[in-house]
């Protein structure tokens, strides 16, 4: 073996080793060299057995590792191990040396060189030096490891950066954790590959990455290949004020954006869905044009086209988030008082039902709500009637009895229709899992039965319309009772026959399975029996029902229009109904907060005869503004303008007609054979 092998076997560099007139020899001494040669391969074979024992150790520490935060520690306590694996290999290769020194005292010089050079070296392996563990410091004041208490490292670092983990409004935090939006959960498509597979949903279908454009990212919509090209239409939103950290934001409209807005009120009131179409092709992305055309397109059983029109809308309102807007946080507000505002309640609110008719419950859960915590005081769009169905449709049973909870005490969620029946299927469903114990079980079907038989108590009107939609038919003596008789559908107030309609029409299906109408028999006849017992509950309740429900607020109104459900719908009092309703903007709010308002068109009405008018109208320079008007007679005046428009379209109409007509001359009979096309 080569010299230059023997000092990478010691590990000495080259040009770093000591000159000494030991090493330099003259001539062959084969017996030397013999004996250097065998004592660097034993130094050889013991660093590659000491090597691959410690190899052995990580990898059989690396599979005993069962929690991700042992492995927080593991590069201390593996240099550690290594520090003192080494340690131990000195101390036996000094003794050993020690031992060999007094047993060979007339050892040459150069081989006691060679032994203090591997001391040194240690066998070729270096030392790790040991990190420096950060101290922790508990509350008590006690130094504590990092590896011992990891939640404790991670509240000391939120309260050095200013932050703590509680809230201090309680109100806030409360929502927060009923209210929790989840931003992978507001994607359909999430949900879609849960039920179907990766494969069924995208297909064989690859990005193309030739002359491909890029867009703005978000979390509700993304921009499709299909939609105009996006730019910026005029929307921008501020914020108004920040309290308790809950931040008020507010859309605004630029001037070019209030011009196109004028456009489409007058395309409105033209009653002609092509002057909107119109509107859009001037600004492709305006939001109420959005949301029009979208329920003609769903008149028109064109749901494809009214889906990508509202996703083009909430796309054109996430591109105008202010920055501290956040979708998931349930701090933001808006208020639906301005008009500017309530187109995003509106285009959420038909996203949402889009969702849900497309068979993703939970992820319409998500904008329901999105749509709740923007303004969970007031709900304007009274969301409180539609998350319990989304909830059940989506299994979310806890999350339902955890938002009854939290909500019961100041928001009286029992004295609704839908939260009686709703929380007592809810327990129903959990006493059928099978993951969990008997006694479990046996808790939430009691629970069940005892809120099924109250809720059917305090509203008796729901189980006649309920069975009817089911098709189910009752039995004589249900049918034949006074309690659950047609007086109970017929004698209750338009408040609660307008809330059980709404219940009935929208939850129907969750009725139907034969478990379920098995435990609803079961429970009806136990109501029935307590009825006939006179049960104080069952007087307390019918108090109860005279006293309230009389009259139902705006907001309960507003949602029976956008759910629009048959049964609902024919319940809503006459002065809903009377009233003009535009799609776009259902029910305003009496108060609402005008930020701009369209300009007055001054219609020329005058006072003259309508047959000076006539033969005004003949002459070229005719212009109907230009006729004195007089103020004196302020009826005469309005009688003659309404007779004056009157004309002028009996005028537009004879003009056309005059310019469409075409005199045709008859065929003569005297050359039946001449060419037809001859004169034309």
């Amino acid at each position: 073996m080569s010299s230059r092998a023997l000092r990478r076997l010691r590990g000495k560099l080259r040009g770093q080793e000591a000159l000494d007139g030991g090493d330099l020899t003259f001539g062959d001494v084969p017996e030397e060299q013999a004996a250097g040669e065998d004592e660097q391969q034993d130094t050889a074979k013991t660093f590659s057995q000491s090597k691959t024992s410690r190899k052995a150790k990580k990898d059989r520490a690396k599979k005993d590792v069962t929690n991700i935060y042992e492995l927080i520690g593991d590069a201390d306590n593996e240099g550690e191990k290594i520090s003192s694996d080494d340690e131990r290999e000195n101390l036996d290769v000094n003794k050993a040396s020690a031992l060999e020194n007094n047993n060979r005292d007339g050892e040459k010089p150069d081989q006691k060189q060679d032994d203090a050079t591997q001391k040194k070296c240690g066998h070729g392996v270096k030392k790790k030096k040991k990190k420096k563990k950060t101290k922790v410091i508990s509350e008590n004041g006690e130094e504590v490891a990092p590896d011992d208490n990891f939640d404790l490292l991670l509240e000391n670092l939120n309260k050095s950066n200013g932050l703590s983990l509680q809230s201090e409004d309680c109100g806030v935090s409360e929502r927060k954790s009923a209210l929790h939006v989840e931003h992978r959960n507001l994607n359909p498509e999430m949900e879609l590959k849960r039920y179907f597979g990766v494969r069924a949903i995208q297909g064989d279908q690859r990005p193309r990455q030739r002359n491909r454009q890029f867009y703005r990212s978000t979390w509700m919509t993304s921009h499709k290949d299909s939609w105009p090209r996006y730019s910026r239409p005029g929307i921008s939103m501020t914020l108004v004020q920040s309290k308790d950290g809950v931040q008020c934001f507010t859309f605004e409209h630029n001037r070019d954006y209030q011009q196109v807005q004028f456009k489409f009120l007058d395309a409105v009131k033209s009653m002609d869905p092509n002057n909107i179409v119109a509107v859009l092709r001037l600004s492709p992305y305006h939001i109420d044009s959005l949301l029009q055309l979208s329920d003609v397109g769903r008149m028109q059983e064109d749901q494809e086209m009214a889906r990508d029109l509202i996703e083009m809308a909430l796309y054109n309102f996430e591109c105008s988030f202010h920055p501290l807007f956040s979708l998931t946080s349930g701090t933001s507000r808006l208020d639906y008082l301005r008009p500017e505002n309530r187109a995003f309640y509106l285009a959420l609110f038909k996203h949402m039902m889009f969702l849900e008719k497309r068979g993703c419950p939970r992820t319409a859960l998500e904008y329901c709500k999105l749509i709740l915590s923007l303004e969970p005081d007031s709900d304007p769009l009274c969301m409180l009637l539609l998350i319990d169905f989304l909830m059940l449709r989506a299994r979310e049973y806890q999350p339902l009895l955890q938002l009854y909870q939290e909500w019961e005490e100041h928001r009286n969620l029992s004295q609704l229709p839908n939260f009686a029946f709703s929380t007592a299927l809810c327990h129903f469903h959990l006493s059928q899992q099978d993951d969990i114990g008997t006694e479990e079980s046996d808790k939430h079907r009691r629970k069940a039965d005892q809120m099924l038989q109250n809720a059917l108590i305090m509203f008796p009107g729901v189980l006649m319309p309920l069975l009817d939609l089911c098709t189910v038919q009752p039995d004589a003596s249900v049918t034949k009772h006074d309690f659950f008789g047609p007086k109970s559908h017929i004698g209750q107030p338009p408040a609660l026959a307008e809330l059980t309609a709404l219940y009935v029409g929208r939850t129907c299906n969750l009725w139907k399975e034969a478990a379920v109408m098995l435990w609803l028999e079961e429970s009806v006849k136990e109501v029935l029996r307590r009825v006939d017992a006179k049960d104080p509950l069952v007087e307390d309740c019918r108090n109860k029902r005279k006293q309230r429900y009389q009259s139902a607020p705006r907001n309960i109104h507003r949602h029976v229009l956008l759910s629009e459900i048959k049964e609902a719908i024919a319940s809503l009092p006459f002065e809903v109904t009377s009233q003009p309703l535009m799609s776009f903007d259902p029910l305003p709010p009496l108060d609402s907060v005008v930020s701009y308002v369209q300009p007055e068109r001054h219609d020329g009405a005058t006072s003259e005869s309508t047959l000076s008018l006539f033969f005004r109208s003949l002459l070229p320079n005719f212009n109907l503004q230009d006729g004195p008007m007089q103020e004196e007679d302020m009826e005469v005046a309005r009688a003659g303008q309404e007779l004056n428009q009157e004309v002028n379209r009996l005028m537009v109409a004879m003009r056309d007609m005059l310019a469409n007509i075409r005199f045709q001359e008859p065929p003569r009979e005297d050359n039946p054979y001449r060419d037809e096309e001859e004169w034309d």
